[in-house]
């Protein structure tokens, strides 16, 4: 069996998109940054999200059953630490802008990418339920570098686009 400091330790050497995850409903608003998220299947467009069930967010989010994944740009590295936090959550949607997407879950407004999703299956596994969501609505903002984390830390990645000629 494998150590879960050494998975924790492996993992940290595996970049990854930083988003803050959303819900917004009849249980609440609430907002957490993750880096568990996963494209499964573009039939239907579907991704997935891990969160611990032990999240005083966990639930909100399953009774809401909807949820946004707003991929964060490089300018964002302040607002990842505040999802975070333990910063309440009116503390933490009031330091950026947002609209309501189709599903009612706040979208960050310049996010790189925003995945507006309706809960379609969820499945525990270990300490975490692996939520999986039928994309409803895409918002794509072209002009921002990303937010990864990689080793531990926020790394700004900028990819040049070229162009057609």
């Amino acid at each position: 069996m494998i150590d879960s400091t050494l998975f924790r330790e492996a993992m940290a050497h595996v970049s990854s998109a930083v988003s803050i995850v959303t819900t917004d409903g009849e249980a609440g608003r609430t907002g957490m940054t993750v880096s568990a998220v996963c494209s499964v299947t573009d039939t239907p467009p579907t991704l997935l999200v891990c969160i611990n069930r032990n999240s005083r967010s966990h639930d909100i989010f399953l009774h809401n059953g909807v949820f946004c994944v707003n991929v964060l740009n490089a300018d964002h590295q302040e607002l990842s630490g505040l999802f975070a936090s333990k910063a309440d959550q009116e503390s933490r949607f009031s330091q950026a802008i947002w609209h309501k997407g189709v599903t009612g879950s706040p979208i960050l407004e310049d996010a790189v990418v925003s995945f507006d999703c309706r809960i379609d299956t969820i499945s525990d596994v270990g300490t975490h339920s692996v939520i999986f969501g039928v994309i409803q609505n895409i918002e794509i903002r072209h002009s921002c570098q990303a937010l990864v984390y990689f080793r531990r830390r926020y790394h700004a990645l900028d990819v040049q686009l070229e162009t057609q000629t």
